[in-house]
């Protein structure tokens, strides 16, 4: 029966790759509880969840699909137009191809974003979403960061980038280079990595160095992405706390994953969150950061598991 899986999947990805400029790739049984994963940026790629974890979630019962944006990571399109709307065209799209009349959500950082819009939009085709390690205000996880680095610069002593960080606080919080700053300073001090991690999550690593995907993509940037929903959608100022209110209130449940080690997000900002889904709709775990399905991978599946029974 792997054996059949495997060839259905590979026929499916070449199809999809041939058909149209959207690459996607679906893994397990059509028959199973359709999951649809939704990438982070702008401008990355489905790469890392494809790689480490979507293989095993269709071994317990789900069918998972993941896709690249269109103009992103391995959907390049010279004539993308990076708006919310196209986006939720090629989902759609997406739905067509493989057959879903609804399907559950994982939206992974900036992809929360677009599933809670494409949820408010069109709530008879999503089951549910499942927010992971996405932000609801883009302004507050900025600050966040921002305010993260600057208390490891003082406790270093570090002038330099304490001066960077001064002339970023002068900056136009909506533009898109003080967000690009941001995230660099994210990247720089290991707001992306936890800070323990566990033995699941170290040989799961692993792969990066030896995964020929992994190591083209995991670190590849689709620059025309960011600039283009910054232009075209302010995606720098983002709130969607009042989306996400709607989406509940359309009925369709809502559940959150978040690490305590991910330094995009203050305490309170998850607190908001819970509050806004309820506690039993959250997990904020330990020893993970933003990629909570790599940190956290069991626990990953196992809540995924639970919430789509």
């Amino acid at each position: 029966m792997k054996k059949i899986l495997t060839v259905f999947v590979f026929i499916v990805s070449t199809l999809a790759a041939n058909s149209q400029t959207i690459y996607s790739k679906a893994f397990g049984n059509p028959n199973d509880k359709p999951l649809l994963y939704l990438h982070g940026g702008p401008g990355y790629n489905s790469v890392g969840f494809e790689s480490t974890t979507a293989q095993k979630l269709s071994e317990n019962g789900f069918y998972v699909i993941s896709y690249d944006r269109r103009g992103e990571g391995r959907s390049p399109d010279k004539n993308a137009k990076f708006t919310f709307n196209e986006t939720f065209d090629d989902i759609n799209l997406i739905y067509d191809k493989f057959n879903l009349t609804s399907a559950t959500l994982i939206g992974h950082s900036f992809g929360g974003v677009i599933a809670t819009l494409y949820a408010e939009k069109h709530p008879k085709k999503t089951k549910s979403i499942i927010l992971v390690s996405a932000p609801l205000s883009m302004q507050e996880t900025l600050s966040t960061i921002l305010k993260s680095s600057k208390s490891i610069y003082i406790s270093n002593k570090d002038s330099v980038n304490l001066n960077y960080i001064n002339m970023l606080e002068k900056m136009d919080k909506s533009s898109i280079e003080y967000s690009s700053y941001c995230f660099s300073h994210a990247m720089q001090n290991g707001f992306y990595y936890p800070k323990g991690p566990t033995e699941e999550a170290v040989n799961i690593y692993k792969k990066f160095k030896t995964d020929s995907l992994l190591i083209k993509y995991s670190s590849q940037m689709t620059y025309e992405a960011p600039r283009g929903f910054w232009g075209n959608e302010k995606y720098t100022t983002l709130d969607i706390n009042e989306n996400l209110k709607q989406v509940l209130k359309n009925s369709t449940p809502v559940f959150g994953l978040y690490g305590k080690d991910d330094g995009l997000f203050s305490e309170i900002q998850i607190r908001n969150i819970e509050n806004l889904i309820s506690e039993d709709n959250l997990e904020y775990l330990n020893n993970c950061s933003h990629n909570l399905f790599i940190d956290q991978q069991t626990k990953f599946i196992n809540a995924l598991k639970k919430w789509t029974e």
